[in-house]
């Protein structure tokens, strides 16, 4: 695909970050849950560990630390972060209008799980836009910063990796599309990357190109 004006066969959204503005509120999640097992993580260190990660990536974390997290982490988490969405979460603004935009076939591949994804779509009125071309790192053996869930959507999409653009808004995910041999765009127009250098930190991962605003997603592409 030439990055100079790409005119791609699919183009993979992340979810969190990039169609919805979450990234904030399930930092704060984590650290809310994370402190009634005893474990101080402020909502920035969150970002800076776990952007773009799963939840078992952060499980994981804790583990290797020797600092196991209680057996009933997970579904709290869950329940903290659903309930949070359900109430506060906002669609990146311009993203609806860009997607009616779109010509090329087009589909969300997010490191959370089907039913926090589903739950962010329905919430801020995107779900129609996708219909089933929802993919999860539940789907694979490897979440991001591995190619696994960005090499499995365009397989179920019937795209080369070539020819695909991810759209991310995290280090792991820009590397993870960089690793499938794909195009990636960073985005950093998330309330997160107030106060960040998003720029510095998606291009120091390999973005192709880095940009804040969804309404500036085809502008000097």
């Amino acid at each position: 695909m030439d990055q100079g004006r790409p005119k791609p066969d699919l183009i993979i959204f992340d979810c969190d970050g990039v169609l919805v503005d979450s990234e904030l509120l399930s930092c704060r999640c984590l650290s809310d849950v994370l402190a009634e097992c005893g474990i101080t993580l402020s909502v920035e260190q969150a970002l800076e560990l776990f952007l773009g990660r799963s939840t078992k990536a952060v499980e994981q974390h804790y583990r290797d630390l020797g600092q196991a997290v209680s057996e009933g982490f997970l579904p709290r988490l869950k329940s903290h972060v659903l309930t949070t969405f359900a109430g506060a979460l906002q669609p990146i603004p311009g993203v609806a209008d860009v997607i009616f935009d779109l010509r090329a076939p087009f589909c969300v591949a997010s490191s959370s799980d089907i039913d926090r994804v589903s739950l962010s779509l329905d919430v801020t009125g995107l779900r129609a836009h996708f219909g089933d071309r929802v993919y999860t790192a539940q789907m694979v053996r490897h979440g991001k910063p591995a190619p696994d869930l960005f090499l499995h959507a365009a397989a179920k999409m019937g795209a080369e990796p070539a020819r695909t653009l991810v759209i991310e808004d995290s280090a792991s995910g820009v590397q993870a599309g960089k690793a499938a041999g794909m195009t990636v765009w960073g985005f950093v127009g998330g309330s997160h990357y107030r106060g960040r250098d998003g720029q510095a930190i998606l291009s120091g991962a390999g973005a192709d190109r880095v940009f804040a605003r969804m309404i500036d997603l085809w502008k000097d592409a």
